[in-house]
């Protein structure tokens, strides 16, 4: 089975990549070589930037592919440029969406697939929909054979997955004060890039999958305290955790309030049935606190990699202070 990544050495993808070799595809990526994770060998690299048309159209003549995956479509425009160059040119076209496009707040967990799409707050996930859309349009239309993904919180050895990456490890390290959204007490769903890899490769060529879309998580379910405390533990330290309400964080930065207000501020617990259905070797092998040992060994074994980011520990430590301040006066002020 050929098979085409547009991206390939991401997160997600570069654990797909490994997998798909395994089961013996013929794997061609679209790739500008600018990520940490290199691709696997046997992989056929072709060199173009996926945003430059003529670029893409000249390493692409001739060429027709079982399965193209886009993982870095991220608006209606860069979806529809995919329908406009591998309609009838390929027999499966995967779209990359999130978990996030789910009504947010879920009204019922666990969310399943059947979950409306609404996010009133993430631009980023309104887009995702709104790629959704285009594609279930093109599919009434012309039976254009898609499948979507809809991955959750995905991570991999190289990723610390809370906001600040390595600069949260390394203020724990230094016994800093971090920063824990709400109560702590949100239930969140953290995947292990190779087990999110099991339950992806075993769609691509799969004709029950056309038309078709599916989450794929951990069934691990874990509080954002807990999370921080297991990479604590990792690290061989305590977290000293401070508490802020998402939208006092959301005045001081609107990214992050975006991403916390649209998605991880509130619990997110999945029924994964539907794709283990589909593929029986979908079996979550790898927790977090294993994932964290992971983390911090990668990390801790080269200093390059341990990249600080000063302008979230700034961040940090103005809001921590002014919140404080704040908790302190109120009693004062009442």
């Amino acid at each position: 089975m050929k098979v085409l990544f547009i991206g390939g050495t991401g997160i997600l993808s570069s654990a797909c990549a490994v997998r798909a070799l395994e089961k013996g595809m013929e794997l061609t990526m679209i790739n500008r070589g600018q990520s940490i994770r290199k691709p696997p060998a046997g992989t056929e690299i072709l060199r173009a930037d996926i945003n430059d048309l003529s670029s893409l159209q000249a390493v692409l003549v001739g060429r027709d592919f079982d399965v193209v995956v886009d993982w870095i479509a991220f608006t209606p425009d860069q979806v529809q440029r995919d329908l406009d160059i591998f309609s009838g040119k390929t027999g499966q076209y995967v779209f990359i969406s999130s978990a996030s496009a789910y009504q947010t707040p879920a009204a019922n967990l666990p969310i399943r697939e059947s979950t409306p799409l609404d996010n009133p707050i993430w631009e980023y996930s309104r887009n995702k929909i709104a790629c959704e859309e285009l594609l279930l349009q093109a599919y009434r239309q012309s039976k254009f054979p898609y499948t979507i993904v809809r991955p959750s919180h995905t991570y991999d050895r190289c990723s610390v997955p809370v906001e600040g990456g390595y600069t949260v490890i390394d203020r724990m390290l230094k016994s800093k004060p971090i920063l824990v959204h709400g109560d702590g007490t949100s239930i969140w769903t953290l995947t292990h890039n190779t087990d999110f890899a099991k339950g992806f490769v075993g769609l691509l060529g799969n004709p029950r999958a056309f038309g078709e879309s599916f989450h794929i998580t951990s069934d691990e379910w874990l509080t954002w305290d807990q999370i921080h405390r297991i990479l604590a533990k990792a690290a061989g330290v305590e977290a000293q955790i401070v508490h802020v309400p998402s939208e006092i964080i959301a005045r001081y930065d609107k990214r992050i309030g975006d991403s916390l207000l649209g998605d991880k501020t509130h619990s997110a617990i999945f029924d994964n049935s539907k794709i283990k259905q589909l593929v029986p070797e979908f079996i979550i092998t790898t927790p977090f606190a294993r994932g964290a040992e992971e983390i911090l060994a990668w990390h801790q074994a080269d200093p390059a990699r341990q990249q600080i980011n000063p302008a979230f520990n700034t961040l940090c430590d103005t809001l921590l202070t002014d919140y404080q301040k704040a908790w302190a006066l109120a009693p004062e002020s009442r």
